[in-house]
């Protein structure tokens, strides 16, 4: 009896509810990588604020006049930096709640409405061949940057550390999606909200360890960012894979992300469908 090709197993089948992502995601892919020039230098010039933290805190450890801050080496805060760059890879996801808001406010809506297409479906493929088409184009600079680097990387993740620390990216880049989309559904109740977005925007850059090990901050106000759900953008991923998240802490920090990437899931499905019941009631 003849077998089925392989993609014929792995993709949804013609129909299938979930075929129509699919294509979104395939389509919106082959047309990001239409730029992916503009990926790559776009990438190389990202470096250039990090080359500047670089030189920031070489001057802070060369000025304090000690080997270690907080429990970390100037080796480990370069190492960290670095790889903040690939948590904020997948979690940031820049315009994503302003295109929401914008296009409740202009009523661009009703092109999801009239059609038999999910709006946070859609823009979860969108948002995913994004990242693969970043990602794939980005890579080269990436991993020169890192060879050049390599020395301030003392030990390299055992096998379960590197499966901690993918599971923790992919969680982030959900958490990160969903948090967005939670946060540009308040458009259905507010007519402008660019400045909130700013507000939030800042104040994510700074609570999820951006620019600098949450441990460095007195104990209170980095055990209270420890909870929030932001660490998880940036902060965390880059903790395990440096080997200061093991065992339990490791495990509870994982768990505790899975559930924020479900809270905020469903967070964003709920005002999804009640915002859709007040923009209904309201005639678009």
């Amino acid at each position: 009896m003849a077998m089925n090709p392989p993609d014929a197993v792995a993709l949804p089948k013609p129909g299938h509810p979930l075929r129509k992502y699919w294509n979104i995601l395939r389509i919106s892919l082959t047309e990001r990588l239409v730029y992916r020039a503009d990926f790559f230098f776009s990438a190389l010039l990202r470096f250039m604020p990090l080359l500047t933290s670089f030189l920031l805190w070489s001057a802070i450890f060369k000025g304090s006049g000690e080997t270690e801050l907080s429990g970390f080496s100037q080796n480990n805060v370069i190492a960290y930096l670095l790889l903040v760059q690939i948590s904020r890879m997948f979690s940031s996801m820049p315009g994503l709640a302003g295109g929401i808001a914008r296009d409740i406010r202009d009523g661009n809506l009703k092109k999801y409405l009239l059609q038999p297409i999910d709006m946070v479906a859609y823009l979860l493929s969108y948002r995913i061949a994004h990242k693969l088409a970043y990602i794939a184009t980005s890579a080269l600079p990436h991993v020169l940057l890192f060879y050049l680097c390599r020395d301030v990387f003392t030990t390299m993740p055992d096998a379960w550390t590197w499966v901690a620390y993918i599971a923790s990216l992919l969680m982030g880049f959900a958490i990160g999606f969903f948090f967005e989309a939670t946060i540009g559904m308040i458009g259905f109740w507010f007519l402008e909200v660019t400045s909130f977005l700013y507000i939030i925007n800042t104040l994510n850059f700074f609570v999820s360890g951006h620019m600098f090990p949450l441990d460095m901050l007195p104990p209170f106000w980095a055990t209270v960012l420890q909870g929030l759900p932001f660490h998880y953008l940036a902060y965390f991923p880059a903790m395990v894979f440096l080997g200061k998240k093991t065992g339990d802490e490791l495990l509870w920090g994982l768990a505790l992300e899975f559930a924020w990437a479900a809270f905020f899931f469903f967070m964003a499905r709920w005002l999804y469908r009640r915002g859709l019941r007040h923009y209904s009631a309201y005639g678009g």
